[in-house]
């Protein structure tokens, strides 16, 4: 049986299990499941590891999309651009066929975990039936590893974006100080934070909604 599943914590959000579970049924994948593995601390994610070896793949949520790359062998051409991973192939070839392929070594395992970020397709592919003429500013609520696929795909759109956070940090807005006018000229807004994911899909970032207008 293959085995699959999510990184993270917490994971009272998230609807991953529900999903792939579904999936594999709809399309007749019988040798396949799909599990949630809330890791409270990221350095234990080598014991975890080798406590699950039959794990094939990995989802990667919040906080760790940032942290889980210093355990990876090797980064796919957008995660390494991106500086962040939202997917984890772990490969079980041997060290020696690997070796002569040229590739990066496995640092004493016994298999290779191999990184990759589609949180960039999926956010371009997601964004692009909105864009019109004038979207050429944004706003990025949140600084963590959603909002590095954000970027890296605002800036392949060539769309101008400023960050804003709860807390001070080089080039970013605080959310206290978001003003009608920042609202009113930047006509894309992205939420990166956990606010809103289920089960709390009622909360709502703390930005000046009143200003928002047909043209956002």
């Amino acid at each position: 049986m293959r085995k699959f599943g999510l990184i993270g914590f917490p994971l009272s959000h998230s609807f991953s299990k529900k999903y792939f579970t579904e999936k594999f049924e709809k399309e007749g994948i019988t040798d396949a499941v799909y599990e949630l593995y809330p890791i409270e601390d990221i350095k234990t994610f080598s014991k975890f590891l080798h406590e699950h070896p039959d794990l094939c793949g990995l989802n990667v949520t919040i906080p760790y999309k940032l942290d889980v790359m210093e355990g990876i062998d090797w980064l796919d051409h957008e995660a390494k651009e991106v500086g962040a991973v939202n997917c984890i192939r772990i490969d079980k070839e041997s060290p020696i066929s690997v070796a002569f392929q040229g590739e990066v070594a496995f640092g004493g395992d016994d298999f290779r975990l191999e990184g990759f970020n589609t949180d960039v397709y999926g956010f371009e592919m997601s964004l692009k039936p909105f864009l019109k003429g004038h979207h050429k500013k944004a706003l990025v609520l949140g600084n963590g590893g959603a909002a590095k696929a954000v970027h890296y795909v605002l800036n392949k759109l060539e769309i101008t974006y400023q960050t804003v956070t709860r807390r001070e940090q080089p080039g970013s807005i605080l959310f206290r100080d978001l003003t009608p006018e920042l609202i009113a000229e930047n006509h894309v807004i992205i939420n990166t934070t956990p606010v809103g994911t289920s089960p709390n899909v009622d909360e709502c970032p703390p930005i000046p909604y009143e200003h928002i207008t047909h043209a956002h």
